[in-house]
């Protein structure tokens, strides 16, 4: 399948929703296999389409793919929005899955304010970034600057761990959202819940949802379903198993025996990275 740039993708759900809104339908055919179609014709698209944004995702060995993969998707569909990948350094970083991504810039080359801050999560790879004193110090030199401060999965135990989280609603995967309390946060129900500018999601695939909604926040509901329509995102999981509540007992039970020394583990060094940034 011929790639095309993010530019014209942008371009491509903006022209689709105007086309919505103006009741025209778009011309079929024409078009030469294999060749760029030109430029869409922008000129019934809303000035407020076209932003300005710096976005920004964490990355660090053992993160999960898709609580990053997911919400840049929906993000890099922002007309006029400029993603990085951030990382303690420009060598390639490996996710839990064995992914292998180039991140764009460096700690020492990222701090910006950015618009959007993200913390995707993972297990051990997560537990192993709150034990490092650059991330979280990172981690809280961009999110105390950042618009919005947002996470995906575990990635709100290391918002937390940096203590940005005191004070607030917030979420977390379904295994370790209780040890969101021991930050200050207060455990909320929700796919996503959102305080003021915390937006953090549960466990993996919510990260679609909550970038979703953060891009008709930025754009208007019309664009945010052009990119909706543009991925066919429209759920329908062959099992109902995908919350602890509508999941068989000993699945639930089996899944989150898993992670008992992981919980352990991640209490205390979040605890211990948490306490650094709130000493009396």
């Amino acid at each position: 399948m011929m790639e095309i740039d993010r530019r014209r993708v942008g371009e491509a759900i903006a022209a689709f929703a105007a086309l919505l809104a103006s009741g025209r339908a778009p011309a079929m055919g024409g078009e030469s296999p294999g060749r760029v179609a030109p430029s869409h014709d922008m000129s019934a698209m809303p000035a407020h389409w076209h932003g300005k944004e710096r976005v920004a995702f964490l990355i660090y060995p053992g993160f999960t793919a898709l609580d990053m993969v997911g919400p840049q998707y929906m993000f890099a569909s922002l007309m006029g929005a400029k993603i990085d990948i951030v990382a303690k350094s420009l060598e390639p970083v490996r996710s839990d899955t064995g992914l292998i991504f180039t991140p764009s810039k460096k700690f020492d080359d990222a701090l910006v304010d950015f618009d959007i801050f993200c913390v995707p999560g993972g297990t051990q790879g997560t537990l192993a970034a709150i034990r490092d004193e650059a991330t979280v110090a990172y981690v809280r030199e961009a999110g105390q600057r950042a618009r919005f401060v947002t996470s995906v999965c575990t990635g709100s135990i290391l918002l937390g761990a940096a203590g940005l989280l005191d004070g607030y609603r917030a979420t977390s995967h379904w295994v370790t959202k209780p040890l969101l309390s021991i930050f200050g946060a207060t455990p909320t129900d929700g796919r996503f819940v959102r305080d003021r500018n915390r937006i953090t999601a549960e466990g993996v695939t919510a990260g679609l949802d909550f970038a979703l909604s953060l891009v008709a926040d930025l754009r208007d509901e019309k664009y945010a379903q052009g990119v909706q329509l543009l991925a066919q995102y429209a759920p329908a999981p062959p099992f109902n198993s995908g919350e602890p509540e509508t999941a068989p007992k000993d699945v639930t039970k089996m899944i989150d025996g898993m992670f008992t020394q992981l919980k352990q583990d991640m209490r205390e060094a979040a605890g211990a990275a948490y306490a650094k940034y709130n000493k009396p």
